[in-house]
């Protein structure tokens, strides 16, 4: 009588069991990378206007701390106009700052090129960059609109802790939002900052 081992022989092979079993994994697997990808190219296809969107908001900053620290406005008129400031509430396009230098006040201006041409949509700010031969100042130049881009600067009063407002500083909050075709959602980049009657 022979006895029979019962483990497995180094010659047996996969059960169909264990091989749907891998199958399942693998496609799983493959599946979360697939939709890493997706995300990757989302987010690389909207990258120019979000930096845009960042530099634009901080430039809006910059410039209001720059008015208050050469004294080019009071700080009084830091304020929106519904306060009695200088500085349009609710969402305005990226018109160019007008004699007063800061944006979204009332003397805003429509932009023009560094060519001198004015922009489209309105005048609202552009850019000119190089088109397909890669070299910028040819006549394949393109001009990119910051049309389906909006700037909120809101100004507020900052509290102390006992309730009281503090006449000395004020909250800055500027968000530039924009809405590129194929996004189901606007985006969205929001400075914040403090502004002082100090400088």
């Amino acid at each position: 009588m022979k006895l029979r081992p019962t483990g497995r022989n180094a010659e047996d092979g996969f059960s169909l069991l264990e091989v749907m079993i891998a199958i399942v994994v693998m496609t799983i697997g493959l599946l979360a990378v697939i939709a890493s990808f997706a995300t990757a190219l989302r987010a690389t296809q909207s990258a120019e206007e979000d930096l845009i969107a960042r530099q634009k908001a901080l430039e809006a900053m910059e410039s209001i701390y720059t008015a208050r620290n050469s004294q080019q406005i009071p700080f009084a008129a830091i304020q929106n106009i519904a306060n009695g400031g200088i500085f349009l509430g609710g969402a305005q396009p990226m018109l160019c700052a007008g004699p007063d230098g800061l944006v979204g006040t009332a003397d805003d201006v429509p932009c023009t090129t560094a060519a001198g041409a004015a922009c489209p949509n309105g005048g609202v700010e552009c850019f000119v960059l190089p088109g397909p031969d890669g070299v910028l100042g040819t006549a394949d130049d393109v001009t990119m609109s910051l049309g389906d881009f909006t700037r909120t600067i809101t100004i507020s009063q900052v509290f102390q802790p006992n309730g009281q407002p503090n006449t000395n500083l004020n909250a800055i909050t500027i968000t530039v939002s924009y809405l590129k075709p194929g996004l189901r959602n606007p985006r969205t980049f929001t400075a914040n900052g403090l502004i002082s009657s100090y400088h």
